[in-house]
């Protein structure tokens, strides 16, 4: 019987669907599974929901709401982690509310790079260590399996900093590899690929199906007005690098300097910015999908079904030993050969009795290894700033972030930096 602690299970977003995904495998229903979170509300809807599923389905499966993270940890076989450090939306919304007000920087997703990125990462890379440290107290065999922003720099602090085995999650190539499906009309069960790179910014680098390489028939998709309008950022980059990339457009142009900088750029690309104003509005879209949530959990579907999330097959491979593959974010020990060592990578992962295992891939085409490391490297300059505890790092994190670089100058950076620094204070980690 596995324990498995959810920190963060009020996520309206993965709490219910994860834990209907673990539940789901036989092999996995007599697991107990312990709900954290300081929003009250939002972990009671999840465990209210997961109650019902188990009653609904004669399942021996036990839920707990946990009252502390400590007694969700002690002795837990896995631990998931989906959490937000702030006020709800404030903290995000200053993010891009100052940069913008201040020296006009536009912004899109703002939660993985540039500015917002690099707030995020100071916010909440120290709470995810403290929770990597607890379990290396309290389940130090304990696999965590992370779908915590900005992915790629908090996995680089957990496994520079702690010995716990983590895996970081994410969605994208799942969900892009679906959609190229659908743009070139084809049997995604048919659909083979091989994607590596950086979380947001892998790449595929083989997709074929029986044998047939299928870029000439994505190539064919550039010139179908319909199709690229679907999905334009990533389009125009395929275009032009030859590959094409696993995250979203609204991603891919704060990813790159090609973008933002341009206004006409952006209107042709359909590329809105975030501001203050739009987060306003995505906070009441919030409160109003909260209620929703507590009224639907009265009458949810409550039948067992799988999502295309990784973590529940994640466990039901080791505690099975059945041996599966996902793509994961793990530590490049020489894994992509021309990307920087140590740094976080999303690569194919072996899953198996012995854990989550990151695979060789070799070096990246040069191209797509430059655009990489451009990220790669305010990364690691985010990271360190908060290990070594400087200030300095930080505002050169954003001065190599390639969006960033590409609208401020120097003395901007700083400006902003300084700005956001002092807004949100209370949740910087000590910056000498």
């Amino acid at each position: 019987m596995a324990k498995i602690a959810f920190i963060g299970a009020g996520s309206l977003g993965f709490g219910r669907r994860l834990v209907r995904d673990i539940i789901s495998f036989p092999e996995l229903a007599d697991s107990s599974i312990h709900l954290v979170d300081p929003n009250q509300e939002r972990v009671s809807i999840t465990y209210d929901f997961v109650n019902q599923l188990i009653k609904h389905n004669h399942l021996p499966t036990k839920v707990f709401q946990a009252t502390t993270r400590e007694s969700a940890l002690d002795g837990a076989d896995y631990v998931i982690a989906s959490i937000r450090v702030g006020n709800d939306l404030e903290p995000e919304k200053l993010d891009v509310q100052i940069p913008y007000e201040t020296a006009g920087l536009r912004q899109t997703v703002s939660d993985t790079v540039g500015i917002g990125g690099i707030m995020k990462g100071l916010r909440t890379i120290p709470v995810m260590l403290d929770i990597a440290r607890d379990m290396e107290m309290r389940c130090p065999d304990a696999v965590m399996l992370n779908y915590t922003n900005p992915m790629a720099m908090i996995m680089w602090a957990i496994h520079q900093e702690t010995s716990i085995s983590a895996v970081g999650l994410c969605h994208s190539v799942q969900g892009t590899s679906k959609q190229l499906s659908n743009y070139m009309e084809i049997d995604y069960e048919q659909m083979r690929y091989l994607t590596a790179g950086i979380n947001h910014m892998a790449w595929f680098l083989d997709l074929s199906m029986n044998g047939e390489d299928l870029y000439p028939r994505l190539r064919d998709c550039l010139n179908d007005p319909g199709i690229f309008e679907k999905d334009p950022v990533r389009f125009e980059i395929f275009k032009h690098f030859g590959y094409f990339v696993t995250e979203s457009s609204r991603h891919m142009a704060e990813y790159v300097p090609y973008v933002m900088p341009h206004v006409e750029e952006m209107k042709r690309l359909k590329q809105p910015i975030r501001t203050g104003e739009t987060f306003a509005k995505q906070n009441e879209t919030r409160q109003i999908r909260i209620k929703q949530a507590i009224e639907e959990s009265k009458s949810a579907n409550l039948e067992l079904q799988k999502s295309n999330e990784y973590a529940a097959t994640i466990i039901h491979a080791i505690e099975t030993d059945t041996p599966t593959y996902i793509y994961g974010n793990v530590c490049n020990t020489a894994l992509i050969t021309n990307l920087l060592d140590r740094c976080c990578v999303e690569v194919p992962c072996l899953v198996n009795r012995v854990g989550v295992q990151g695979c060789y891939v070799g070096d990246l085409p040069p191209q797509c290894a430059s655009l990489c490391q451009s990220n790669v490297s305010m990364q690691g300059l985010t990271v360190q700033s908060i290990l070594e505890q400087k200030r300095e790092y930080v505002y050169h994190s954003a001065m190599v972030d390639p969006n960033t670089a590409s609208q401020l100058t120097l003395p901007q950076i700083r400006t902003v930096i300084d700005q956001l620094l002092e807004a949100q204070k209370e949740l910087m980690p000590p910056l000498g």
